[in-house]
């Protein structure tokens, strides 16, 4: 089971790209409002039907975190299976629109 996950993981090789994806991969850029917006939506949405359906406030948090955070994962690992660069910094915007929306929530759902 180990070798199975080292070797999938490894077979990845995070961030072995081209120097000009790298270089062109800017922590201000329209790519990062994207990311930010679009987990900030996941999230939300999920922690809104979560809730809507009954789920008590921390799982829907807890559930709708790992959504947005599965799909954060899935674009840059589908960004990396088509030969494009695997981006760390796509994944820190994923984070900060998640975690904004779920201070929102937070601040709405009392």
């Amino acid at each position: 089971m180990k070798f199975a996950l080292v070797f999938v993981l490894g077979s990845f090789q995070f961030g072995a790209s081209p120097e000009r994806a790298q270089d062109a991969d800017r922590w201000l850029a329209r790519d990062k409002l994207y990311h930010f917006v679009g987990s900030a939506v996941i999230q939300g949405a999920g922690h809104s039907v979560l809730r809507a359906t009954g789920s008590d406030y921390r799982s829907a948090s807890i559930t709708a975190g790992a959504i947005t955070l599965g799909a954060g994962i899935g674009k840059e690992l589908w960004d990396r299976s088509q030969g494009r660069y695997f981006s760390w910094k796509d994944l820190g915007a994923d984070l900060l629109g998640g975690g904004t929306a779920a201070i929102a929530a937070r601040q709405l759902d009392r």
